[in-house]
């Protein structure tokens, strides 16, 4: 319990009027007279400060309820609501704080409530998550007003929430997806039918200008009396895997997202898009000291595994230990699939490990290697050089990016395909060439 400012301006205006009158009476002795009514003011004022603290001391604790989403995008301001219940036998003057666990964002707070006896409220504000994973609500503190409004009380109701939160990967919550071909098109990727290319026997129909011969059903040509074709569609039934690389090297800040949360990002939403298209979804983590596996799966509930594997991932300081994934990939994968490797290229000792590995695994599966390019090289290539500083800058960003490239050059030529994107580009850049390889039957 503590004072109010009141009960505060109350009592310090009383107890100069006191002093001022004490030191007033030294100099005129009619002043005497005033000085025993001032001390009196004083000592009523602090009895019925004690009075009203016994009365706030009594007053019931409202019960709190807590209306928490289960799921919270990263990034993304959501609504948290409080329902409170006062069982006072009078109005109560009241303020809401709500503990907030480390990570997220608060707007709102603190919020004051003036409730009638026996009523209740409801009320909100607004949270933003920072960081990815699991979080838990404990506790929420109302800070009750004494009847006169002299003191303020603080009560501590336990109350225990928990949600998690995901990747915000395609800006929206998961729950509130619309039709793919609509989310493809505000990504600005445009899919083109191709009939007849697919290996997946569709349907027959009649024979259209730009079949093939091989298309052509003899059999339901000869009976129908007019050229049959048969119609294929996209295999389906196909496995893709994600092998996520969280070591060291996805560190690399990019706005307010580290390299790792973008392929994260970008790792979701070619997941997303495969399972539409009725593809098996796994993933594979690496440099971490628990690395995790989600075996390939279908269906919604595929990517719901994937949010709840993935949404406490963090990224470490380990090195990334290319021939291990591989090998343990190896062992768990032994159906053919598209394996999208997740890393950053550099120009290390490590990357001659990354394209034997690669080699290997390219033996049993196909391969693509995504690489995030940090933004700010692309930056710093176009400022113009003004000064020795800018000259160094300037330098060293296209050696690095050399280098980078020269890699890249040297896998490609090893037939391993390298999709190397900025951050933001990276997730509708995959799903692009995901299209393409199925389109093109080559998965």
């Amino acid at each position: 319990m503590s004072p109010s400012l009141r009960l505060v301006q109350l009592v310090l205006i009383l107890l100069l009027l006191a002093l001022a009158l004490e030191s007033l009476a030294l100099l005129h002795a009619p002043a005497e007279a005033a000085v025993i009514p001032a001390w009196g003011a004083l000592a009523l004022a602090l009895l019925v400060a004690m009075i009203d603290a016994g009365r706030a001391l009594r007053l019931p604790t409202p019960s709190l309820t807590r209306q928490l989403p289960g799921n919270l995008p990263l990034g993304r301001w959501a609504d948290v609501r409080l329902v409170i219940h006062s069982t006072a036998p009078r109005a109560v003057q009241l303020d809401l704080i709500d503990h907030v666990p480390d990570g997220m964002e608060i707007s709102g707070f603190p919020l004051a409530i003036r409730l009638a006896d026996g009523s209740s409220s409801r009320v909100g504000y607004r949270v933003r998550a920072t960081q990815r994973g699991r979080f838990r609500f404990e506790r929420c503190d109302v800070v009750l007003g004494s009847p006169l409004g002299l003191w303020r009380v603080r009560r501590r109701i336990a109350l225990e929430d928990d949600t998690r939160v995901y990747p915000d990967f395609i800006g929206s919550p998961v729950t509130e997806m619309t039709g793919m071909d609509g989310w493809l098109d505000r990504l600005g990727i445009h899919r083109q039918t191709r009939r007849g290319h697919g290996r997946d026997f569709r349907q027959l129909r009649e024979y259209r200008e730009g079949d093939t011969l091989r298309q052509i059903d003899w059999k339901a040509t000869a009976r129908m009396r007019t050229p049959i074709a048969r119609e294929y569609q996209d295999e389906r039934d196909q496995q893709l895997v994600m092998l996520l690389d969280c070591g060291r090297r996805m560190r690399s800040q990019d706005g307010e997202l580290s390299h790792f949360d973008h392929a994260l990002n970008a790792c979701l939403l070619l997941s997303h898009v495969a399972l539409r298209q009725g593809d098996a979804v796994g993933l594979e983590t690496f440099a971490l000291e628990q690395p995790r596996r989600l075996a390939p799966g279908k269906g919604a509930g595929q990517l719901r595994a994937l949010l709840d594997a993935s949404c406490d991932l963090q990224c470490t300081r380990q090195p990334s230990d290319y021939s291990e994934a591989v090998a343990r990939l190896l062992q768990t994968h032994r159906r053919r699939a598209l394996v999208v490797l997740f890393t950053n290229l550099r120009d290390e000792e490590t990357d001659e490990d990354l394209a034997a590995a690669l080699r290997l695994l390219g033996g049993r599966h196909q391969v693509l290697l995504a690489s995030l390019r940090e933004t700010v090289l692309d930056d710093i290539g176009r400022q113009p050089v003004r000064d020795v500083e800018a000259a160094l800058a300037y330098g060293g960003a296209m050696a690095y990016q050399a280098a980078c490239q020269g890699l890249k050059a040297r896998l490609n030529a090893q037939g391993i395909p390298v999709l190397e994107s900025t951050p933001q580009s990276l997730g509708p850049a995959l799903v692009e060439r995901y299209l393409a390889l199925k389109r093109a039957g080559t998965l």
